[in-house]
C-alpha cells in the first residue's frame, strides 16, 4: 500500500538574505512551529518537540518550489539545505542556487509575493485525544520528504490533505476499543487448574 505524504502550511516565516562571505543568497523560513494548534476540517493538530530530531540524521531531504520535484533548490545530503530544531520549531536554510528558477524566486520574495512555507511528511508516531468538540492529534515524530517554498498554504483541499489522519484516527480508535472478551476463557482456566492440582497430587 502507497503511503501518502501530508503537507502542512506556516506562513509568513521565509527570507532571503546576503550568503556568509557575501557569495550568493540564503533562504531561510520555519517549515513547522511546536506546539501551534492549527485547525484542519475534522481534526485539530500540533506539532510536538523533537518531531524531526530522527528525520533530520535519518532523511533525505528536498528543498522545493510548491513541493514540485522538478523546482529543486537544495538538498540536505548535499550540503544546500541545512535543516535544525529548536525552541521554535523546524528551521530551514537553502543556498539559493544560481538558476533562473532561484533567481525568479527571490525576486518574488523581495517584493513580498510569496512569504509562505510548507513541509511533506509521514507521520510514523502520533497520539490523538478526543476529549474536545474535535478530535487533537499531536504528531510526535515524522519521515520528512521536502521543506519547500510555497505560494498557497498546502492543505487548501482540507478532505485531501486530511485523508491519512482520518485513517490513522480509526485505527488509534480500533486500538483503544475494548478487545471482546471469550465466554469460555474462565471455565478452561478452571480447567487447566483442576489439571495441574491433579497432576500435583499425583506426584
Amino acid at each position: 500500500m502507497t503511503v501518502k505524504t501530508e503537507r502542512r502550511r506556516l506562513g509568513d516565516v521565509v527570507e532571503a538574505r546576503a550568503a556568509e562571505g557575501g557569495s550568493g543568497r540564503t533562504i531561510v523560513g520555519y517549515a513547522a512551529v511546536f506546539n501551534s494548534t492549527t485547525d484542519i476540517g475534522f481534526f485539530r493538530e500540533r506539532i510536538a518537540p523533537g518531531a524531526f530530531s530522527a528525520a533530520i540524521a535519518r532523511d533525505d531531504v528536498r528543498a522545493l518550489v510548491n513541493h514540485s520535484d522538478s523546482r529543486v533548490l537544495g538538498r540536505n545530503k548535499s550540503g544546500t539545505l541545512r535543516l535544525f530544531e529548536d525552541e521554535r520549531g523546524l528551521r530551514y536554510e537553502i543556498d539559493a542556487p544560481d538558476t533562473q528558477e532561484a533567481r525568479d524566486l527571490l525576486v518574488l520574495m523581495d517584493r513580498g509575493d510569496i512569504n509562505q512555507s510548507s513541509f511533506a511528511f509521514v507521520a510514523t508516531s502520533e497520539t490523538w485525544d478526543e476529549t474536545g468538540d474535535k478530535p487533537l492529534r499531536t504528531v510526535n515524530e515524522v519521515r520528512l520528504y521536502d521543506v519547500s517554498v510555497v505560494t498557497y498554504p498546502a492543505y487548501e483541499d482540507t478532505e485531501t490533505a486530511a485523508e491519512p489522519a482520518r485513517r490513522s484516527l480509526q485505527l488509534w480508535r480500533e486500538s483503544q476499543a475494548p478487545q471482546p472478551t471469550d465466554p469460555n476463557a474462565a471455565s478452561r482456566r478452571a480447567m487447566k487448574a483442576r489439571r495441574l492440582s491433579s497432576l500435583s497430587t499425583r506426584l
